[in-house]
């Protein structure tokens, strides 16, 4: 999984990544930060060369120091440690095809935290009212191999 958070903003995008090679991280960087921008990361060798060319990059070696100035990935961390909470407490069977979904209402929940839960709810119902999930979707089964492991009477 890769977030970008815009501190002006102080909003998130997340997404789960195919793999954490360099390429496929700094490419999506690439499509979501403007050229020139302050970038802060933690010392992960996929953000590593090529960077500083783009981007003011900085980086903080999480071992060693949470911190330094305004060099930190605490805003980040925001949004990963509930959603880690999340998947290995609450949802603890989460199928992979559906993490993108949990990553999602990570994200809606980071964004719209100071909002009232009414106007939260009322961002939240135009994205599933309406909308059919059946029940092939949610397994990642087709109905047929569901009726086929059925016993008769």
């Amino acid at each position: 999984m890769q977030g970008i958070l815009d501190r002006t903003a102080r909003q998130v995008r997340a997404k789960v990544m195919p793999n954490v090679s360099r390429e496929t991280l700094q490419t999506e960087i690439l499509k979501q930060v403007k050229y020139g921008s302050k970038v802060y990361t933690d010392d992960a060798v996929a953000y590593g060369n090529g960077m500083q060319w783009r981007y003011v990059h900085e980086f903080v070696n999480k071992t060693g120091t949470y911190v330094r100035g305004r060099v930190h990935v605490n805003g980040m961390e925001n949004l990963w440690s509930p959603l880690k909470r999340g998947l290995k407490g609450t949802y603890v069977a989460v199928e992979p095809f559906h993490l993108e979904k949990y990553v999602d209402e990570q994200v809606f929940r980071y964004n719209n935290r100071k909002n009232a839960p009414e106007e939260r709810f009322s961002l939240a119902l135009p994205q599933f009212a309406n909308k059919r999930l059946t029940y092939a979707e949610l397994t990642g089964k087709t109905e047929d191999a569901a009726l086929q492991t059925t016993e008769p009477f």
